[in-house]
């Protein structure tokens, strides 16, 4: 059995309390082994146990599939993914095989765990199977229209039911769903401040830097303006390891296609990567497959002796488990939930050299000011109030 911190077993206990609820952690609080011990207490305890574990994007699903099988043995369990995204195990978004799939585990007296997304739980509702347990990760993403349905049927058909999230996300109006609706969503188990975490040495404090640079107004020269602002940046910080939120895909094929970033970095004897939709997942100039790209990913973060830059938009903001990352740079402006998700890659323990996660605004124009009141705010709420980022639908 895995070892848990106070925090998590905390949370543990409450979900054996209770048939449903939310479990709120700070990002980087480890909310993915409750789910795994949580699972696994069911595994070994009942027979016949079909559990469904929802992430937002197929790139988690792939992740928490790995993070589970590591502790739970799939000799007698059987894996299925439901989403379109390529992996080792059967994969399928036709209903009837799903059905087929889950029942003929059942039916062996086995059990069946199986991964999915928001975009494919609604094959899941189709499939019409028995689901004992669900856990809903990032569980702010199912408060979306095209989500809610497939969310308030297995709140209500499923035998238990938890969401797990660092930023919760209610409404204000009756004509949209949000996590403060207890119907579907339960009572918060658990809302685990993150000072608490900081204090106990589970994550780090973030330290805002908020860069003044010269405000330029030449849009010719824009991609080498931000090559040069976020080299400026990256040297002026003396970080090493670095998560660049950029404002779009456009700015990213800008970057290293209209400017000297590829060079610049290769000046500092840093490595560069990036993932969009548009392009792929591009490593110093080079086409790979996403596997590859998050095993370099990883093994970089890992070597003490290797600097590198991400660019991304937003498929690294939520979810995905980096090591040792140091920085990350805001180009962009994002909402309270994608701030406070991004700030969570960097405040993940490191090497004992590892203090604090450095968070970057820099600001050369209206984007900058604005997003750095915003990064400002997440931190003052989260980290010095102790408080989740919560988000709120107002109409």
């Amino acid at each position: 059995m895995i070892t848990l911190r106070p925090h998590q077993q905390e949370a543990l206990e409450a979900m054996q309390q209770y048939d449903k609820g939310q479990v709120i952690f700070p990002t980087g609080g480890g909310k993915t082994l409750c789910m795994i011990n949580a699972a696994k207490q069911q595994f070994d305890q009942v027979g016949s146990t079909t559990i469904v574990v929802v992430a937002p994007r197929i790139l988690l699903a792939e992740q928490l599939c790995s993070e589970f099988l590591e502790v739970i043995t799939s000799t007698y369990t059987h894996v299925m993914h439901v989403h379109s995204g390529e992996t080792h195990h059967f994969s399928t978004t036709n209903s009837e095989k799903i059905h087929v799939f889950a029942n003929t585990a059942r039916n062996m007296g086995e059990d069946c765990i199986i991964f999915t997304t928001y975009h494919s739980l609604h094959r899941v509702v189709d499939a019409d199977i028995e689901v004992n347990t669900i856990y809903f990760d990032e569980a702010h993403n199912s408060v979306q229209r095209n989500f809610f349905g497939p969310t308030e049927h297995f709140a209500a058909e499923s035998d238990r039911c938890y969401f797990f999230t660092a930023t919760p996300k209610h409404s204000l109006t009756i004509k949209k769903p949000g996590m403060n609706d207890t119907a579907v969503y339960g009572q918060v188990l658990v809302n685990v401040p993150a000072p608490e975490l900081v204090e106990g040495g589970y994550i780090l404090p973030p330290k805002v830097v908020v860069k003044q640079l010269d405000m330029v107004q030449d849009k010719m020269k824009v991609w080498s303006r931000d090559c040069d602002f976020l080299m400026q940046t990256i040297d002026d910080q003396e970080t090493e390891k670095v998560l660049v939120c950029a404002r779009t895909t456009k700015q990213i094929i800008g970057l290293l296609t209209d400017s000297d970033f590829a060079l610049e970095c290769a000046k500092r004897g840093m490595s560069w990567m990036t993932i969009t939709s548009k392009t792929g997942a591009i490593i110093d100039g080079q086409k790979v497959n996403r596997e590859v790209f998050f095993d370099t990913l990883n093994a970089w973060g890992k070597d003490p002796s290797k600097k590198f830059v991400v660019l991304h938009h937003s498929i690294l903001s939520e979810g995905i488990n980096v090591n040792g990352l140091e920085s990350v740079i805001f180009l962009r402006n994002m909402d309270y939930i994608g701030i406070s998700q991004s700030i969570g890659r960097v405040i993940r323990l490191g090497d004992t050299s590892k203090t604090f996660g450095l968070v970057c605004v820099p600001v050369y124009d209206s984007v900058g000011i604005t997003t750095s009141r915003k990064v400002q705010a997440v931190v003052d709420t989260v980290f010095e109030q102790g408080q989740p980022a919560i988000s709120e639908i107002r109409r």
